[in-house]
């Protein structure tokens, strides 16, 4: 009895210790940004590698999703007699919740996975050790700018994944099912609030791309230099990262709707 609790105080202490690791590194990306900003040309790279090579997946699923909600929410609101309001249904469950939610696990799964494998790999391959030795930064020179890209790409494939879901949306409702598409683009208009619905949901991306970066660049960083040791951190980086999400999601929901 005495050893189950010792392994549970040992676990305790190991994950408070990570996230003590973790809060040091945070900071020492703030510390290190304005090096990061001197050369800009490597957020923009990283920006190419995170966000424009994830351009595809976030809008097939995107189209899908739209798709989906089209036609589930259609058949929901026949029920009810309105189903004019199908754009509304669409575009508020896409800018407020599906938007930036499925784009935060979309890109903790693919772009969050190559940031956490390649720093792994460097550090393997004794990479960073290599610029500590030259006198430079890893922190300024590898990880920052890929903070730095994660944050700045996380709300525009938000905003992107929501715009592509309403013409889902839309392909749905008024070619195939027959809805009035002055309607449909009509109470959109008029019920979607910029400040209350599409201010709320970049809030959302933003928080998100931050929570899935540093997730990212965490585990890659701390992770053992073997191959099991980054095949290992690679699956805590979509673990946690999507844990982070839904629990975020949450928290920043319940501040939206009482503030």
């Amino acid at each position: 009895m005495l050893n189950f609790f010792e392994k549970i105080g040992a676990a305790i202490r190991s994950k408070i210790t990570r996230l003590g690791a973790a809060t040091r590194l945070f900071f020492s990306i703030i510390s290190y940004s304005s090096d990061s900003f001197k050369r800009f040309n490597l957020t923009i790279r990283e920006i190419y590698f995170t966000g424009v090579l994830s351009l595809v997946i976030i809008v097939v699923s995107a189209f899908f999703v739209g798709m989906v909600l089209g036609l589930q929410g259609y058949y929901t609101l026949q029920k009810y007699g309105s189903s004019e309001a199908i754009g509304v249904l669409v575009a508020l469950a896409l800018v407020r919740e599906l938007g930036p939610v499925v784009t935060a696990l979309l890109f903790a799964g693919r772009a969050g996975t190559a940031i956490t494998a390649e720093i792994g790999l460097m550090k393997a391959t004794e990479q960073l050790s290599a610029m500590e030795m030259m006198a430079v930064s890893p922190v300024a020179r590898i990880v920052a700018p890929r903070f730095w890209a994660g944050i700045i790409t996380m709300p525009l494939l938000a905003s992107i994944f929501s715009m592509v879901g309403v013409l889902g949306g839309y392909v749905v409702a008024v070619p195939l099912i027959g809805v009035d598409e002055g309607a449909f683009w009509s109470q959109m208009q008029a019920n979607v609030d910029f400040n209350y619905d599409i201010v709320n949901g970049f809030i959302k991306s933003v928080v998100f791309g931050i929570a899935c970066t540093i997730i990212a660049l965490f585990e890659g960083y701390d992770a053992p230099p073997t191959a099991e040791g980054v095949s290992r951190a690679t699956t805590r980086t979509v673990v946690t990262s999507s844990l982070a999400v839904l629990g975020l999601d949450f928290v920043l929901t319940s501040f939206m709707l009482t503030v």
